[in-house]
């Protein structure tokens, strides 16, 4: 499986589902948290154990996507 289809299978954007907010797969807990809680100086685990919804993978994918387009746009 290849990066995008990683992503593709970690988010999902639906306008039924929150308005449309990148949620995470299977969840109705928006991307946008897990970089708040981030931001905030939650570790990963602790975004984990808050959200339970949120599987690790699912988590991880959604980090590793942001490093790949945060690296191709400032290269």
């Amino acid at each position: 499986m290849s990066d995008s289809e990683e992503v593709a299978r970690a988010i999902t954007r639906d306008p039924e589902t929150m308005h449309g907010v990148p949620v995470f797969s299977g969840t109705r807990v928006p991307v946008q948290t897990l970089f708040e809680c981030i931001e905030g100086g939650d570790s990963l685990a602790e975004f984990l154990e808050g959200f339970p919804t949120v599987s690790s993978d699912l988590a991880i994918d959604a980090l590793e996507e942001a490093k790949h387009l945060l690296l191709a746009r400032t290269s």
